[in-house]
């Protein structure tokens, strides 16, 4: 049973959520969170080198969903998409350009490197940071999908990850459950034409 509590009363508080509340631990920030949840599920991997390894590449994730993010909110989060429609179209060309070919290149990188074969982004296992990674090419199909028509042939070892991920049976089960809310205009991948473009 979740027990509700009020953040603002604790000693180690959290900035905002998200935030895990595991035992006595309140754990924020979703970097954070997945450290801990994958050590405790199977999800990273059993040495410290390994767990490391995990961690940054979730938090260079974070960085990319931050950019994605900025996309729609480039001056505020404070201010409507709307007062800041002509700084958006300028920050996501600059985006479907220059910062989505190099974050992507980069995981097709680290998928290329790895010793076990490139399946996944670290070992042979499924980890933490292939789902976030499966959730960062669903959102860019989402938001740019002209931009990620013509992206997607130069990632492949990105997009058999995302297909992976997505034919876990368990995943694909929730993937068509009303449990997965669909991405919309209200979170991090935003759909807004005049934002997409195939350049």
């Amino acid at each position: 049973m979740m027990r509700l509590m009020r953040n603002d009363t604790l000693a180690q508080p959290a900035f905002a959520p998200p935030f895990l509340k595991a035992g006595e631990l309140l754990i924020g920030q979703t970097a954070n969170i997945l450290l801990y949840l994958g050590e405790h599920h199977g999800l990273a991997p059993r040495d410290e080198a390994g767990r490391l390894w995990a961690h940054q590449l979730q938090l260079t994730i974070a960085d990319f969903v931050d950019e994605a993010h900025d996309t729609h909110h480039p001056i505020a989060s404070s201010l409507y998409y709307e007062d800041q429609r002509e700084a958006a179209q300028a920050r996501a060309a600059d985006f479907r350009r220059g910062r989505m070919p190099k974050y992507l290149g980069y995981f097709e990188n680290v998928l290329g490197r790895n010793p076990s074969g490139g399946a996944h982004l670290i070992g042979a296992a499924l980890t933490y940071p292939d789902l976030s990674l499966f959730q960062i090419v669903a959102g860019l199909r989402y938001a740019f999908p002209l931009r990620m028509t013509a992206l997607e042939p130069q990632y492949p070892r990105v997009v058999a990850l995302h297909d992976l991920v997505a034919a876990r049976p368990r995943i694909a089960a929730y993937l068509a459950s009303e449990r997965r809310i669909p991405f919309n205009e209200h979170g991090i991948f935003r759909r807004y034409p005049e934002l997409d473009a195939a350049d």
